[in-house]
């Protein structure tokens, strides 16, 4: 029976209701024994930009959007089935503050890629960044929630207020909707999203309280800190309609890790969408961040029970964001697909046009975030598929630097890669993609729905329906394999020429 499908009439089916929140949208499926996802369903949600450093989101949206399709996937679910748990996976550092007694926001969330406070923390980085990446394997940064709610007590005396009087609740996203989905019996969060905070201790599973401290930060806000596999608490049968164990909750880019099988040190995940995320498990120690290199942050893959898998990140910003500008706003192509086809006529020429696709700064190896893009190398022999190929190529080098800074701060090379997201589809930019990391790359059959599988894996385990992750994910369909189709010389003198280029542009 193919993942996923109905089993026979007559049969009772048990799944966990999975939720995924992300950025711009939530979706809700029921994972079933098999560990493939049903109907899936999915709700857009606005992100607002109120200046040009502001990212917001409405709080309330989310979760009215959330507690939706929830609904229409456990009615999609039908009679006979037994949800056994509920798993949640959501955007990573989206900070929110909200009132315990009426249930509202105070504030639109602050979404994690908002740097309004960017210039204010270099103040921190000469004395914290070489503490805070030994103690959670990340720099200062350019985003902090801890020191954007320190600001609302200080600046709002709405929020003020709301702390004297024992009301205000501060948390990520997936407290917020934890405490919802429990009708306000549990204000906690996991370690995979307090890892993303900035204030979570590695090895100690515990918040860094001296610096959040630091930040302002009032210490009698941060919510309970658990493992991504505990009891959170049940679901509200008057709010959910069913009443059921919250059972896991993890960030997004960590669920779709586990879903995409990176169980153990040296196997790994790219998932191309509108930027790339290159993620790696590193094993039961944390590899912290080299100072040579930039952009590699060391995290809790996820933590289960007692025991935490750690991994590192690094991440390109411009992906399909790059292929989407191409077309809908320069007008160069009708539509990514047309680039791949394109620039599948086209083969790789020495000297020929090179796209560095740095549309919004880059941030590995070498930390440059006002970096801009740039198309070079063009003659009057220069046709669109040329133009199409070298941005396929530009895309493949930038998600290449991430992996060598991955592998080189890991110590050692990646033992596979998985491959996913929307932008994978393209065989073109695979072959390519393959030809410069110089090793296989699987593209998983069903990479859509990897974080929403993630998160119900570790719920399920729990909860008794698969005895251990590993069973139910090497129980998944594998995926279509891209080889290398060039030697190592050729590889390296391809990928001098990227970091020629890289520099030159950078200076």
């Amino acid at each position: 029976m193919t993942p996923g499908t109905n089993p026979p009439a007559g049969r009772t089916r048990r799944g966990v209701l999975a939720i995924d929140e992300g950025t711009t949208g939530t979706r809700a499926g029921i994972v079933w024994e098999d560990g493939g996802v049903g109907e899936v369903f999915y709700r857009p949600i606005k992100v607002s930009h109120p200046d040009a450093l502001s990212v917001e989101q409405d709080p309330m949206e989310i979760w009215t959007a959330t507690l939706d399709v929830c609904r229409q996937a456990l009615a999609a679910a039908g009679d006979g089935t037994e949800v056994t748990a509920c798993a949640l996976t959501t955007q990573r550092a989206t900070a929110i503050l909200w009132d315990r007694v009426t249930g509202l926001p105070l504030l639109p969330a602050v979404v994690w890629q908002d740097r309004r406070y960017a210039r204010d923390l270099t103040a921190y980085e000469e004395a914290w960044d070489p503490v805070l990446l030994e103690r959670t394997g990340r720099p200062v940064g350019s985003r902090q929630p801890f020191l954007w709610a320190a600001r609302q007590l200080a600046e709002r005396p709405e929020v003020a207020a709301a702390h004297r009087e024992g009301r205000l609740l501060f948390g990520t996203v997936d407290t917020w909707l934890i405490w919802q989905l429990t009708r306000g019996a549990t204000h906690a969060t996991t370690a995979s999203n307090a890892g993303s905070t900035g204030g979570y201790l590695l090895h100690e599973h515990a918040w860094d309280t001296e610096w959040i401290a630091h930040l302002g930060f009032p210490l009698d806000l941060l919510p309970a800190l658990c493992s991504d596999d505990a009891d959170l608490g049940r679901t509200d049968a008057d709010t959910l309609g069913i009443a059921v164990p919250l059972a896991a909750s993890m960030g997004d880019q960590h669920a779709a890790l586990l879903a995409l099988g990176g169980l153990e040190a040296g196997l790994g995940m790219c998932v191309y969408g509108t930027g790339a995320f290159v993620d790696v498990a590193t094993g039961t120690e944390p590899a912290l961040p080299r100072t040579d290199i930039a952009g590699v942050l060391a995290q809790p893959g996820w933590r289960q029970g007692e025991h935490t898998l750690f991994s590192l990140e690094a991440y390109a910003s411009t992906t399909g964001s790059a292929l989407r500008w191409l077309c809908d706003d320069l007008g160069l192509f009708e539509t990514p697909q047309q680039i791949g086809e394109l620039a599948a006529t086209c083969a790789y020429a020495p000297g020929g046009p090179r796209f560095f696709p740095a549309l919004a700064g880059v941030r590995v190896p070498v930390w440059r975030p006002g970096a801009t893009g740039a198309l070079s190398g063009l003659s009057l022999a220069t046709g669109r598929a040329q133009i199409a190929r070298a941005v396929l190529e530009g895309i493949a080098h930038s998600v290449c630097d991430l992996v060598d800074g991955v592998a080189d701060t890991m110590g050692a090379p990646f033992r596979r890669l998985r491959v996913g997201g929307g932008v994978s589809g393209s065989d073109p930019l695979l072959r390519i993609q393959a030809d410069l990391v110089g090793m296989p790359l699987e593209r998983v059959a069903d990479s859509a729905t990897a974080s929403l599988r993630g998160s119900a894996y570790l719920a399920g385990v729990g909860a008794g329906l698969w005895s251990s992750l590993r069973e139910v994910v090497e129980a998944q369909p594998a995926g279509r394999v891209f080889e290398p189709g060039i030697g190592a010389g050729d590889r390296e003198e391809r990928r001098a020429e990227w970091r020629a280029l890289a520099a030159a542009h950078l200076g």
